[in-house]
């Protein structure tokens, strides 16, 4: 694989499983050095160090909850310490799908904080320390635009948030050629959102190619976001989900 990104310094937020690990290990793949975040499991952060290294790629794990201001603005300084960042990953995120009716506080407050307020910080500590032709790059969801049940209204809310910001910052930033993208994702093959899961053979039904996404395709449309061939591409909110939100 030709290195389009070699030695840029990267740095993505939820790196350490589902589509945040795929996006570290594409990015490596292509040449930088990636420093990911993990929320709480240590040793699959570092099976994912070990996977980047043996395939010849450099990467780190740092442990930070991105609702914690003070932990994203420690993480941005201490990886933009070696002279800037070329490319900020915002991935963390997650959401309890239920109706609004059936959300607790805890859950309503934490998709705020981590979706919204979690985004938004990392890229005002991290902008200052992009180089000019930075990337900055929003893991969002088809949520934001399409709810084809009735347990995503708050999650889909905090996702319209993100490509909102993701326009303004667009423009603000854009002097300094740095662009600002969001990839939308539709159902991924995770974890968390198994293909073969209990919830599956209905979200399948609704993807005209019939079949849920792989992280690797989502991290596939991330490294060229990341990479010189997309500096016109600016402003955008991009769905990779197979037809699910048409």
């Amino acid at each position: 694989m030709q290195q389009t990104l070699k030695d840029q310094q990267a740095v993505v937020t939820g790196g350490g499983r589902g589509i945040g690990a795929a996006v570290v290990e594409r990015l490596a793949a292509e040449g930088a050095y990636v420093t990911f975040t993990y929320a709480s499991s240590h040793a699959a952060a570092d099976r994912l160090v070990a996977r980047v290294e043996e395939a010849g790629g450099r990467a780190r794990a740092v442990a930070v909850d991105s609702a914690d201001r003070d932990q994203p603005r420690h993480l941005v300084e201490d990886s933009s310490s070696s002279g800037g960042l070329d490319i900020v990953v915002a991935n963390a995120g997650g959401g309890t799908i239920k109706p609004r009716g059936e959300l607790d506080d805890a859950a309503n407050d934490r998709m705020i904080d981590v979706n919204v307020r979690g985004t938004v910080d990392l890229i005002r500590f991290a902008v200052p320390h992009l180089r000019p032709g930075g990337r900055v790059i929003t893991i969002g969801s088809a949520s934001a635009h399409y709810m084809p049940d009735d347990g995503t209204s708050v999650y889909g809310m905090t996702k319209a948030v993100v490509a909102g910001l993701v326009q303004g910052l667009a423009r603000e930033f854009g002097p300094r050629q740095i662009t600002v993208n969001n990839v939308q994702s539709g159902p991924v093959d995770t974890d968390a959102n198994p293909a073969d899961g209990p919830a599956s053979d209905g979200l399948r039904s609704l993807i005209p190619l019939g079949r849920f996404g792989t992280t690797s395709e989502v991290a596939s449309l991330v490294a060229y976001l990341a990479s010189d061939a997309a500096r016109l591409i600016n402003g955008a909110s991009i769905d990779v989900d197979g037809g699910y939100s048409s």
